[in-house]
């Protein structure tokens, strides 16, 4: 039997296989609302036969979402929006349904890719973003304003604002969002984080308001359902985290109890270089789980069964997550299984079609 169509329990909830349709921004809702067109994009993953779907990067207040078109979950509307996406993806398809909560920080207010993802201004239908720290993502863009304690309270209360909606529109997990370069990954990075405070200044420090966060979700969210976070590993800039920083933080957010870590890179600044190729995160999801014996994904050019069965077999991830891949072939699962000679969940409506 392949270890990518074995089950895997995360708490109480049971994957039917390891592999997890990644969260991917559609810039598509109005006032963070989800719409028909959520409800195709997720129903489809749903019945895919894949084990988990998480949903795209959710503001936990209205400025923390990246761009005017994103999801948020911080209001009535927005909550009543997403039960129904998640009540049909339950109903048809055996997919666990995530959703992944965060804040843009200050590389939220922009445009969407394909109008050029420029920064907007107040005057552009904008607002102001926050950050740990007075330093603009762009050059050309509005310095962030520094958050206060009194600031960092509001945004912690609103994670768990968030979690609580979650919870009733029938999400059985969370991924807090502490990558790509948004508001947590700020506060970990000492390329943005200069605060003097308890906030800043060394790892621990920097760690700190993170995993305040993290442990006031945990502290809400059931403890039968799992809870999961998302790190950038490095920061593919010099002066920035290290692999060695991760692991630190990894242990961190295991301690505290991350029921899976979700391992990738980059996004903090504009002038980073990556090297990219196929599987290029994967040696930093290795990282993680070797040293601390965390449930990991990982994520990140992973397009082949073959590929993603001997990720698991080496021992370098327990959950393959996987983003645009899926976009091009929403049946990848169907595929992999029958490279794999194993068999995936085909809902009847779709039988014909095996």
């Amino acid at each position: 039997m392949s270890l990518l169509f074995s089950p895997l329990s995360l708490r109480s909830i049971t994957l039917p296989n390891r592999i997890v349709v990644s969260p991917m921004c559609q810039y598509s809702a109005h006032e963070g609302v989800a719409n028909d067109w959520h409800l195709m994009h997720l129903g489809k993953f749903a019945v895919s036969g894949v084990g988990m779907v998480i949903v795209e990067a959710t503001g936990v207040e209205m400025t923390g979402r990246i761009t005017p078109h994103c999801l948020a979950l911080c209001n009535d509307q927005q909550e009543a929006a997403l039960t129904r996406v998640v009540q049909f993806c339950k109903a048809h398809g055996p997919a666990r349904m995530a959703i992944q909560l965060g804040h843009a920080g200050r590389k939220g207010s922009t445009r969407r890719p394909w109008d050029a993802g420029a920064p907007l201004t107040s005057t552009q239908g904008g607002w102001l973003v926050d950050a740990p720290s007075a330093i603009p993502y762009n050059s050309d863009g509005e310095v962030p304003h520094a958050l206060t304690t009194t600031d960092l309270t509001r945004i912690l209360n609103a994670f768990v604002n968030s979690a609580q909606r979650a919870l009733r529109a029938g999400f059985e997990g969370i991924e807090v969002h502490g990558a790509h370069g948004y508001l947590l990954h700020q506060f970990l990075s000492p390329l943005t984080n200069q605060r003097t405070d308890a906030y800043g200044g060394s790892l621990e420090n920097r760690l700190r308001y993170p995993l305040e966060v993290f442990k006031a979700v945990r502290a809400i969210w059931p403890e039968h359902l799992p809870l999961g976070i998302r790190l950038s590993a490095v920061d593919w800039v010099p002066g920035g985290l290290t692999p060695e920083d991760t692991l630190f933080n990894a242990a961190a957010f295991k301690a505290a109890g991350a029921d899976w870590i979700d391992v990738s890179t980059g996004g903090l600044v504009a002038h980073q270089k990556i090297t990219v190729g196929p599987g290029y995160q994967v040696p930093f999801a290795a990282q993680v789980k070797h040293a601390t014996a965390a449930t990991t994904m990982a994520v990140g050019m992973i397009t082949d069964a073959h590929q993603a069965e001997a990720i698991l077999q080496n021992g370098d991830a327990d959950l393959i997550a996987m983003a645009r891949a899926m976009l091009r072939n929403p049946h990848w699962a169907w595929h992999a299984a029958e490279a794999l000679n194993e068999s995936a969940t085909v809902v009847p409506q779709y039988l014909r079609a095996r």
